[in-house]
Formats: structure tokens, sequence, C-alpha cells
């Protein structure tokens, strides 16, 4: 499965962007879907991950509330609105998949996760 992102870009604080996952091979229905983030000098933090039905999701507190997670299993895309943004939404953001029998997993631990796209830079000015 090869994963790439897009959307990223600089936005002003308060302002919105989406990001897309595209997957391409594999059975993308079959995967838990997940965003995660790394700013410069940090550890990569997980950020959002959705069940491959879009019935379960989950999100880092940090961006609870700001963020949305969603699927499109008839198109293979995995996107993340980002409302709201902050300063400190800065980093470059990574999309990650991993296969799943459960309808309903989610994962929050990047180790759990088997595939990653190259990353999409996002940058929030004040």
């Amino acid at each position: 499965v090869q994963l790439q992102a897009s959307g990223g870009g600089l936005e002003q604080a308060g302002g919105s962007l989406r990001l897309s996952c595209a997957a391409f091979g594999g059975t993308f229905s079959n995967a838990v879907m997940g965003w995660f983030r790394q700013a410069p000098g940090k550890e990569r933090e997980f950020v959002a991950t959705i069940s491959r039905s879009g019935g379960n999701s989950r999100y880092a507190d940090s961006v609870k509330g700001r963020f949305t997670i969603s699927r499109d299993n008839a198109n293979n895309i995995v996107y993340l609105q980002m409302n709201s943004l902050k300063p400190e939404d800065t980093a470059v953001y990574y999309c990650a998949g991993t296969i799943s029998i459960s309808m309903a997993t989610i994962f929050t631990t990047a180790r759990n996760y088997d595939y990653w796209g190259r990353g999409t830079q996002v940058t929030v000015s004040s």
C-alpha cells in the first residue's frame, strides 16, 4: 500500500486547511488510518485515527474539537479537516495505515502502523 498526502500549506492562525491522503494498492477499506505530525525538534505525535468503517475515531487532546478525520472508502482517501488553526499546529503531517480484521479498531500509536506516506508541511502563522 502506498500513501500520498497532500493539502498542506501556509495558513494564518484561525484559518482552515484540509489534508488528503490517497491510498494506492491493497484494499483501503481493510485499513485503519491515522494522521501523525512532527514539529521541528520534536518527536512524531498522534493526531487522529479512524476505523475501517469510519464509525470510530479518536483525536489527540490538542486538536479535539478543531480537527476532523474522515474517509471515503469508495475513492481510497482519508481526510483531515483542520479548523481554528494555531501556530503550534505547525508541523509535517503524515498519514499512516495498517490492515485490521476488526471494523471498529483504531490505533493511536505509531508503531501499530505498517504503511506511511511522505509528509505534507503545514505552517500556521500568528
